[in-house]
């Protein structure tokens, strides 16, 4: 299987050094040297188009700014590129959001997927509002999901559940295509939602036993629904010519991290109910020594950023090997990002996918186009032909 790569919309703002921020963490708590500014974004999405990434994931939460309303104005400088919104199904009704993905669809020629972020920490979701627990979170994404699934297939669908309830609700227009669901969790109540539900499993980059572990334990409950799941990851990703410029790299982003910011972020995180948090936390321990937690996988990102914590790092070569280490275990879809998020797209698309091209793992989304394309002769005038 062709492998699927995803970049990242950094909608929080974008730096040579590592920006901080996300899964709690206060409003205000990201930004960098680069705005989040459409017209900065319209760089990197034209880039991660370019070099052959499938889609581009755009985060939740009140560290950024809104996913839906900033890619809906980003649909239009691309041609290919899908958006992966990330979003919480709290804060909008399904029926609603099964409307908004619809025109999305419409307007964007099909090119929405869909990340269902439960949220992980119950100050922020009071903060919009929301003050139900963990667990009831998950129950309502579950019914969230189950309402959304039934307008999408064109039913009327009337529904009371512990959460939610809907009466005759039914879409004008269905998707076409319905958006992929990408979903990730490390919890029990995590775990059921994705069986049930979703069509690709997200984890969080830890090293490969670990990961196989998840692969096995929600593959697992799919199968018991009946049902198969695709699996990725997300990391950050810093690749170069060789090895000891992708780690000298890596250690000019620590030592770019003030200990006194290490310190405040972690005791921010330490009180996360997020059960991937808690492994990404692990990782490290807070610490700066150790960082290397497998060969050319770095905990140093989560240092001071919550969610996604660890990055590849290492030569072009060296990456595309843990790439294909992760591939053999499962994973077919890879999210990744870099600081900074122009530069180090280039980085890995010009460095690491023709490595994977090459050994008949990926192929650019436009090749199978390209080559439909008749042959044309350059400068060929109209009367030569």
């Amino acid at each position: 299987m062709t492998l699927t790569f995803h970049w990242f919309l950094p909608t929080y703002g974008d730096s040579r050094d590592i920006v901080g921020g996300g899964h709690g963490l206060p409003a205000g708590s990201a930004g960098g040297a680069r705005p989040a500014t459409l017209a900065y974004l319209r760089q990197i999405v034209h880039a991660a188009e370019q070099l052959g990434f499938v889609g581009a994931l755009t985060p939740t939460g009140a560290w950024c700014e809104d996913a839906w309303l900033t890619t809906a104005m980003l649909v239009e400088t691309t041609e290919r590129l899908k958006f992966l919104v990330a979003f919480r199904p709290g804060f909008v009704t399904p029926t609603l959001a099964a409307q908004m993905a619809a025109t999305f669809q419409r307007h964007s020629g099909g090119r929405l997927l869909l990340n269902v972020v439960t949220g992980g920490e119950s100050h922020e979701q009071r903060a919009y509002g929301d003050f139900l627990d963990k667990d009831a979170r998950y129950a309502r994404a579950d019914e969230f999901l189950h309402i959304v699934r039934g307008l999408w297939r064109g039913e009327v669908v009337d529904f009371a559940g512990e959460h939610l309830r809907v009466e005759g609700a039914q879409l004008n227009r269905v998707p076409d295509p319905v958006p992929d669901i990408y979903f990730g969790g490390s919890s029990a109540a995590a775990g059921r939602v994705a069986a049930r539900h979703v069509d690709a499993y997200l984890t969080w980059g830890e090293p490969p036993a670990a990961v196989a572990e998840k692969i096995a334990w929600v593959s697992g409950l799919a199968a018991a629904e009946g049902r198969s799941l695709r699996q990725g990851i997300r990391l950050h990703v810093i690749s170069r010519d060789t090895s000891e410029q992708a780690w000298a790299q890596a250690q000019r982003l620590l030592d770019g991290i003030d200990p006194a910011t290490v310190d405040k972020v972690q005791a921010g995180l330490a009180r996360s109910e997020s059960e991937g948090q808690k492994r990404m936390l692990n990782l490290h321990g807070g610490s700066r020594d150790g960082l290397e937690i497998y060969p050319n996988l770095w905990a140093g990102v989560g240092l001071v950023r919550g969610g996604a914590g660890t990055a590849l790092v290492g030569s072009h070569t060296e990456v595309a090997d843990r790439i294909e280490e992760y591939h053999r275990l499962g994973i077919t879809e890879f999210v990744l990002s870099g600081h900074p998020h122009i530069e180090e797209a280039y980085w890995f698309g010009e460095g690491v996918l023709p490595i994977l091209r090459s050994r008949g793992l990926w192929e650019h989304p436009q090749a199978q186009q390209d080559a439909d394309r008749p042959a044309t002769i350059p400068f060929a005038s109209a009367s030569s032909r």
